[in-house]
């Protein structure tokens, strides 16, 4: 992200993506070893994160890129499922069309890519 495209973000930008990273891994039941690997940040990263000490920002593309898919990837997941109990099934479960578990393949790039245009597809039909 560029320096003009960061700098017209709304201040709260940053704060509010964090919060929202935070409630959707805790409602999706991800470990924060796996949001480390989704974020492409360091377990301890993930850690300050959780703890309050640590805010997503668009100066660090990737990590902020990363947030924005996975919170992409919650909202998709919970307009088909809700964010129940139906969802962390659907996360935790193989997938015949995916040939593999959501959980496992959304922690690589290509996965995470990959399970969004499944979701995406699924959610032109509801």
């Amino acid at each position: 992200m560029t320096q003009a495209a960061s700098s017209s973000l709304p201040k709260d930008a940053a704060a509010t993506l964090t919060k929202a990273v935070i409630r959707a891994s805790s409602i999706l039941q991800i470990r924060q070893l796996s949001l480390a690997r989704i974020l492409g940040v360091s377990a301890a990263t993930v850690s300050r994160l959780h703890a309050g000490n640590y805010v997503l920002s668009p100066e660090r593309s990737k990590e902020w890129e990363f947030a924005l898919l996975f919170i992409r990837l919650f909202r998709s997941i919970d307009s088909i499922l809700g964010h129940g109990e139906a969802a962390q099934k659907w996360l935790s479960g193989d997938n015949t069309a995916l040939n593999g578990r959501p959980a496992d393949l959304i922690e690589s790039t290509e996965g995470l890519v990959r399970v969004l245009h499944y979701l995406d597809a699924h959610r032109g039909r509801v």
